[in-house]
Order: C-alpha cells, then sequence, then structure tokens
C-alpha cells in the first residue's frame, strides 16, 4: 500500500478484495484480470486509477462467453461501450 502512495507502483491488478476502499492518486493503469461477479462492484475497480483528476486506464480481461456477457451486462448498466483492445497496442504508445 505504501508503494501506491508514495508512487512507486502505479500498476493496480483488481479483485474484489483490492476493488474498494484504496483511495491513492498514483494509480494510473487497472487491469481486471477477472470481471468482478457483481456488476455493481466493476466501477469500484476502474475507479481505483484516474482518481483526483487524473486520467487513467482500465484493462479488463475477458475470457469466454460468460465474461462476454457480464461485460456487456456492465455497459448497458452504465450506458457506456467498453471496446476492445486493438491488437497493435504497442504502436499506439
Amino acid at each position: 500500500m505504501e508503494e501506491f502512495r508514495s508512487g512507486s507502483s502505479r500498476v493496480l491488478i483488481a479483485t474484489d478484495l483490492w476493488g474498494r476502499g484504496i483511495d491513492v492518486q498514483q494509480v494510473s493503469l487497472v487491469i481486471c484480470y477477472d470481471l468482478p461477479s457483481n456488476r455493481e462492484l466493476y466501477i469500484h475497480r476502474i475507479g481505483r486509477s484516474g482518481r483526483f483528476g487524473r486520467k487513467g486506464i482500465a484493462i479488463n480481461f475477458v475470457k469466454d462467453g460468460d465474461d462476454t456477457r457480464l461485460l456487456k451486462d456492465i455497459e448497458q448498466f452504465y450506458s457506456t461501450q467498453i471496446d476492445e483492445m486493438p491488437a497493435n497496442i504497442g504502436d499506439l504508445i
């Protein structure tokens, strides 16, 4: 936790345990290794990045049809579109 507060760690791999109650400014990337079982928890996970007016990115690993359905449910619930990461992401950054 101290590494996040000091800024030496800026990437968070989110689980339900680490998805809530973390208020650190320096997290710029959240990786959802697995999607939360509850769509309301999703916003708490991705909300760890880009806090306090900073920019942030969330990446979701989607592994099967169940994850795809859950992601569509999350999109509908939050009235948003979550885009697929382009295959050439390395060329874009």
